[in-house]
């Protein structure tokens, strides 16, 4: 059921005032990865919070000092964790940015729990879940995606371990699907995916950053950065490129409220009757305090007047006020009889 007195958000305030830079990085094991997203602790985004699900944060320099490392035990807690940094009670840390180390390793683990529930219902070891099945299953994946790269509004960097050169095109063609990296949908979450190599260049080994995918027009597909590269060259790149005329440090201000006020005519109850208000109500017709007395005896068996609750104190000005009525009514209709009697008289002594 949805709540009416939900305050309602005004659309206009939802417009982007603060820039953000969400990456996928991919690569072979041992290229540095991990290093590249530790590198976000000196991008100048504030406190980072890395969701460990390989549990090798432990071997970064600065973990626990320069920024949290939360090592995922158990696959289910990824989901759970990112809710706590998000929604919950992490919100005191006052995470500036967020990354997920890594990606492969938790699809991986899910997958693999999917096809052994589809090869014990089925009974068959070599069985294969259906496209109906991956589909469902990615769906629910996609949800730790939209959560950390969407809802956080924050920078974030996911790294995506890749087999080797080769392998994945094998397995799309002989089973007819990609796995894992292309089936979990990344790429669609993400401004811009990085392909991390070590390469031989100039006689020596460097590592290259390439942009393989990107939906940013700051970084074309092609684009390349070589050497000890960190996060904040990146942002530094996006940045002089001037994509979005939108600061990273903090929001540019707004006159727009986030909530459109309820113009709603807010009803006034009238202030109750006291029994101060009853008795000079009495007197100021006719009537004297002993009367409310007594109909407080009769109809509330209350000898004490100031005993009496709201509700009976209405009760006794609806009868009050039903007897000035009355009153009133029989009053007129002395009033017209006697002008009748006078007028028949009248015509008596003229005939």
């Amino acid at each position: 059921m949805s709540n009416s007195n939900k305050p309602k958000i005004n659309p206009l305030s939802r417009v982007p005032r603060q820039q953000r830079l969400v990456m996928a990085v991919r690569g072979g094991a041992g290229v540095g990865k991990s290093h590249f997203i530790s590198s976000m602790s000196e991008a100048g985004l504030g406190k980072l919070c890395i969701f460990d699900t390989e549990r090798k944060a432990r071997l970064l320099r600065g973990v626990g000092q320069k920024f949290d490392a939360l090592e995922i035990e158990q696959t289910d807690e990824l989901p759970e964790f990112i809710d706590w940094a998000i929604n919950g009670e992490g919100r005191d840390q006052n995470y500036g940015c967020f990354a997920l180390d890594s990606w492969a390793a938790y699809f991986g683990a899910k997958h693999s729990e999917m096809l052994e529930a589809v090869r014990e219902r089925t009974g068959d070891p070599l069985a294969q879940p259906s496209a109906e099945e991956l589909a469902a299953d990615q769906m629910i994946l996609q949800n730790v995606l939209r959560k950390l790269c969407i809802e956080s509004g924050k920078s974030v960097v996911i790294a995506d371990q890749i087999p080797a050169k080769g392998k994945e095109a094998k397995e799309d063609n002989e089973i007819g699907r990609v796995l894992p990296m292309t089936a979990s949908g990344l790429e669609y979450f993400v401004d811009v995916m990085i392909e991390v190599s070590l390469q031989e260049r100039g006689g020596e080994i460097t590592r290259v950053f390439q942009v393989v995918k990107s939906n940013s027009p700051a970084f074309e597909v092609g684009f390349e950065m070589t050497g000890n590269i960190g996060f904040k060259d990146f942002l530094e790149h996006m940045k002089g490129e001037q994509a979005l005329e939108l600061a990273f440090d903090k929001p540019e201000k707004s006159d727009v409220p986030e909530f459109i006020e309820d113009k709603t005519p807010v009803s006034i109850a009238p202030p109750a009757m006291t029994i101060e208000d009853l008795i000079q109500k009495a007197e100021d017709n006719g009537f004297k305090q002993a009367d409310i007395v007594t109909g407080a005896k009769i109809y509330h068996n209350q000898p004490n007047i100031y005993h009496l609750t709201a509700e009976q104190i209405v009760d006794l000005d609806q009868r009050m006020a039903a007897r000035i009525e009355k009153t009133k009514n029989g009053s007129n209709n002395s009033n017209v009889k006697s002008m009748e009697e006078k007028s028949a008289s009248k015509r008596v002594r003229t005939a």
